[in-house]
């Protein structure tokens, strides 16, 4: 017996590695700017609305 698999229309993996390349050419451009690349990621989550949503909620502090 065979199972039948669907075709993937989304890969995460190839999207997270993409976002991942992205940030780090993006931090090479800007490495003046920081002290650490831990540093330019809190600032690319401070200008994102969303991010900073998300990072207060696993922070326990969804409210503030």
């Amino acid at each position: 017996m065979t199972t039948k698999t669907k075709s993937k229309t989304f890969d995460c993996v190839e999207s997270k590695r993409k976002a991942q390349e992205a940030l780090e050419k993006e931090f090479e451009s800007r490495r003046r700017e920081f002290a650490s690349f831990s540093d330019f990621l809190n600032a690319k989550m401070a200008e994102s609305k969303k991010a900073s949503e998300i990072w207060r909620h696993f922070e326990g502090n969804p409210q503030s």
